[in-house]
Parts: C-alpha cells; sequence; structure tokens
C-alpha cells in the first residue's frame, strides 16, 4: 500500500474541481490551465483568486492581454466583486514604457525581457499567496521561438520557487506548434475543452492530465459556465460508493404485477421495462412511485421524453394523483433537455437525489432520451453500467423505461441493448384478440429471485393499471396473434381495477 503524505493544499474554490484534485492544489506550486479561446480559463483563475481572498490571503491578477475592464466584466457578469484582489494590467503599462523608444535590438527582445521584470516587479511589490498570469501565450509569441520560451517560464518558475505563493498559468491551447514547454516545466496541468455537437449546445469537459504527488481523478469531467461561475461534475467511479443496506422488496400496489415479479422489485436492484409507445411503460413506472411515496419514501423521476406538466396530466387521467405527493416532496419530477444537459450534469443530479434526498426508488423515462443525451453513444454502456453499479450499493431501486420500435412484436427492436445490465426485465406487449388491441404484461428475467413465468393482461382505465389472471388459454401471445388453446374461466374480460380478477 502507498503512503499518502499530508500536503498543505489551496482550494480551488469549486467542490467539483477540488473532488477531481483530491482536495485542490499544493500550495507554492506552479500549474498550467489550458484550453481554447473562450472555454473558460479566465473563470476559472478568478475563483482561484477569489477563494484565497475568502481565506484571507493576498492575491494578485496579472493580466498580459486584456484590459482591467475585461476582467472585471466577466466578474460582474457572475456577481463577483475583485475587491480583495489586486489587478495588474501589463498591456497599459508597456504602452506607457515602450512609447517612442527606438533602438538596434528587435522590438521583441526587450519587450520579452520587461515582461518578466514587470511580473517579478508586481509579486515583490504585493507578497501575494496566489497569482493567476493570463495569458503566456502573449509570452510566446515575444519569445518568437521555443528555446528563449523555455528558458523565461523556466526563469518564472525558478523566482517563484523561493516564494510563498501557488501560481495558475493561463494559456491558449497551441495546437498548431504542440508546444509541450509549460506542460513539462509545470507541478500540474488542468485541460479544458469545448465540444460542439451537431445540435445543443457547446459541451465543455475538463482533465487533470498532470499532477505530482497525487492520486487525482483521471478522465474527462463535464463542466458548465453559468452564473455564479464553474460548476464541475467528477466523473462517477461506483467503486468510492458502496454502502450496506436492508434487503428488502418494494410492492407495486398491484397485487398481480407484485405476483409476476415474485413478491416485487429487490432494493438495490435495476429493472427494465420495454416496450413500444402507449403500451403502460410510464403508467407502470408511476404507480410504483405513488405506492413508495404513500409508504413514506421518496422517489425521483428523470424525465427526458415528455414535459412535467404532460406527465402529470397523463398520470391524473388514468386515476393517479401524483401532485399532492410532489407538493409533499415525497416525489420530485425533473425534465431533462438533452440538447442541454451534459451526461455529467446528470449524473451529478441523480447522484443529488440519492445522497441528499434518500431517495428509494429512481425512474429514467426513457432510456432512448439517456441516449441521446451522449455526446458519443458508443460509451453509453459504460457509463450506464456505472451508473447502475453505483445505485445498486446505495439500496436504490432503479426503473429504465426503453421505448422499443414498432407495434408487432415481429417487427420490435430496441435502440440500444442494455438487458444484460439489468437485474430485472419487464416485457410490454400488443396482441389482438376478437378485433380489438390489447396488451399483455409479463416478466422475462429477475436475478435476485423467483419471477412468474406467466403472461398477464393490461388494461390502462380511469380508474388506474387493471391486470388480470394469466393468459392460460393463448398461445403465441407474444408474436401479436394469439391462438386460443382451450376455454379456461377467467381471462381478459375478467379483470378489476387494482390488478384484482374475478
Amino acid at each position: 500500500m502507498t503512503a499518502q503524505f499530508p500536503r498543505d493544499i489551496a482550494p480551488t474554490g469549486i467542490p467539483g474541481l477540488d473532488d477531481v484534485l483530491s482536495g485542490g492544489l499544493t500550495k507554492n506550486r506552479i500549474y498550467l490551465v489550458t484550453g481554447d479561446p473562450g472555454v473558460g480559463k479566465t473563470t476559472l483563475g478568478l475563483h482561484f483568486l477569489l477563494e484565497g481572498a475568502r481565506l484571507g490571503e493576498r492575491v494578485l491578477y496579472i493580466t498580459l492581454s486584456e484590459t482591467r475592464e475585461e476582467i472585471e466584466s466577466v466578474a460582474a457578469s457572475h456577481g463577483w466583486s475583485l475587491g480583495g484582489i489586486d489587478i495588474f494590467e501589463y498591456s497599459a503599462a508597456a504602452r506607457l514604457d515602450d512609447e517612442d523608444e527606438s533602438t538596434i535590438f528587435h522590438p521583441s527582445e526587450i519587450e520579452l525581457g520587461e515582461a518578466t521584470r514587470t511580473i517579478v516587479s508586481q509579486v515583490d511589490s504585493v507578497q501575494p499567496q496566489r497569482v493567476v498570469i493570463d495569458s503566456l501565450s502573449e509570452v510566446r509569441l515575444l519569445a518568437q521561438n521555443p528555446l528563449r520560451y523555455r528558458r523565461q517560464i523556466l526563469a518564472l518558475k525558478h523566482y517563484f520557487a523561493g516564494k510563498n505563493c501557488t501560481v495558475l498559468l493561463l494559456d491558449d491551447k497551441d495546437v498548431a506548434s504542440g508546444d509541450m514547454q509549460l506542460m513539462t516545466l509545470a507541478h500540474g496541468v488542468i485541460l479544458l475543452e469545448q465540444l460542439a455537437p451537431l445540435y445543443g449546445a457547446e459541451r465543455r469537459r475538463l482533465r487533470v492530465s498532470k499532477l505530482r504527488g497525487v492520486k487525482y481523478r483521471g478522465g474527462f469531467h463535464d463542466f458548465l459556465i453559468r452564473t455564479g461561475g464553474l460548476a464541475v461534475f467528477p466523473r462517477l467511479v461506483a467503486a468510492e460508493h458502496h454502502q450496506l443496506t436492508e434487503s428488502r422488496q418494494l410492492t407495486s400496489g398491484i397485487p398481480a404485477i407484485d405476483a409476476l415479479l415474485g413478491g416485487g422489485i429487490d432494493r438495490g436492484t435495476s429493472t427494465l421495462v420495454m416496450g413500444p409507445a402507449g403500451s403502460g411503460k410510464s403508467a407502470l413506472t408511476g404507480q410504483y412511485a405513488i405506492t413508495a411515496a404513500q409508504r413514506g419514501e421518496n422517489v425521483a423521476i428523470f424525465l427526458f421524453d415528455e414535459s412535467r406538466a404532460t406527465m402529470l396530466a397523463r398520470a391524473h387521467g388514468i386515476g393517479m394523483q401524483m401532485q399532492p405527493h410532489i407538493e409533499s416532496g415525497r416525489i420530485t419530477v425533473q425534465q431533462i433537455d438533452p440538447a442541454e444537459v451534459p451526461p455529467g450534469e446528470f449524473v451529478y443530479l441523480v447522484r443529488e437525489a440519492v445522497e441528499e434526498r434518500k431517495v428509494s426508488i429512481l425512474i429514467i423515462d426513457s432510456l432512448n432520451g439517456y441516449l441521446n443525451a451522449m455526446p458519443e453513444e458508443r460509451f453509453l454502456l459504460i457509463q450506464m453500467h456505472e451508473l447502475l453499479t453505483y445505485l445498486g450499493q446505495q439500496g436504490v431501486a432503479t426503473l429504465l423505461v426503453v421505448a422499443q420500435h414498432g407495434v408487432v412484436a415481429t417487427a420490435m427492436t430496441s435502440p440500444v441493448d442494455v438487458s444484460y445490465l439489468a437485474d430485472c426485465v419487464v416485457l410490454l406487449r400488443y396482441f389482438e384478440l376478437a378485433g380489438e388491441i390489447r396488451k399483455a404484461v409479463s416478466v422475462v428475467k429477475k436475478r435476485s429471485g423467483a419471477h412468474e413465468k406467466a403472461i398477464r393482461p393490461l388494461s390502462i382505465t380511469s380508474e388506474g393499471l387493471m391486470v388480470g389472471p394469466p393468459l392460460t388459454e393463448f398461445h403465441g401471445v407474444l408474436s401479436g396473434t394469439p391462438l386460443v388453446e382451450a376455454h379456461v374461466s377467467g381471462g381478459v374480460g375478467d379483470m378489476l381495477p387494482g390488478g384484482r380478477s374475478k
């Protein structure tokens, strides 16, 4: 086992980023924050300095390209006051000092040395504990070649090594030259990226590519820039979130459904509810939500396919009174826009529901919408596996709705095969009988125990869901065109509200 050495930490002021960095940045080191223009480097730097000012530290912002007015405008957009930050605008000082000067040397040679001396002079004057230099693209341009640039950065590094100072160097990503000078000299490197999907808002993510002496959380982490600054959503690692929970079954309130499931769904398991449009998938998951709320448990519903108002109207139309439970806080309904919400933020919302509200049932309606929320759908199964593992370890029963394409069984297709990830699979189907379209429900898989093998008729009425006795007099129900086997009393027409049969 590797020994863990204590380190003096400078928190960034961004909770999600501090989580990725195992608490924050090690003090008295130089770090590089790099990315394309507009990705959020300046906002991150201001976060870092504001946190230092909040902790009573002296902080300094050195801008080599932007004006003080531009920096203050960025802060104002987030509702921040920069009163506790010393701001030095090098571009204005350089214009005053160098104006009308002539020399036999190339201007860049004079300006580069002057820029370095000015930075050193300001740090000596302010004596800060935190410094942000924005941005080093100007220094790279003045250096004109990699050797001079590296020498200047190395000189700055040696200078700051004798100071009680943590430094963030902001730099534009230099894709053309593939410049690695700063990355090799910095103690840590944070890469910021901005992705432009074919449809929807841009998506931002960050990655810590280097952090000496610290076990940080690797991989990409989604983040947003919104009023108030950066919100970072650390990548979910299910193995880090394990707790012991009691093993018990959660019932639906409909005896026939519970019989199909061998008594109910188990805590800490995932249930896939599959079927074509209009077959009753959302109604069935809504039944579980209301029953859990009546037991005094908390439920979280995430909607991808329909609006909150439409869901409530539909539930009311079939006798499911969900609104009182929403008003009491037992049920929360969040509508997710796949074009606007990155996957990392969605996982954060799920974690918030589980860890803060202690929900016992979580419903994702539907998995088709979750698929559309993925910027690169080839990672869907990996992310879904991690999310379901996390929910299982938290003792949450997860209901996943999957809308299949087609109407009859011979033409049914699914957008993605996740049945192997689920612990239980509930199948809803249409079938034709006596010139009418009927519905059927069955359980085709349950890992956590025995379940009923029968196929039962399902009906959605103004009084709620009705489930009848097993369709023993038919065969071929799942094909869509069943054949009569023999007359047996008790069938499709013998159903009463609440799943009771005559």
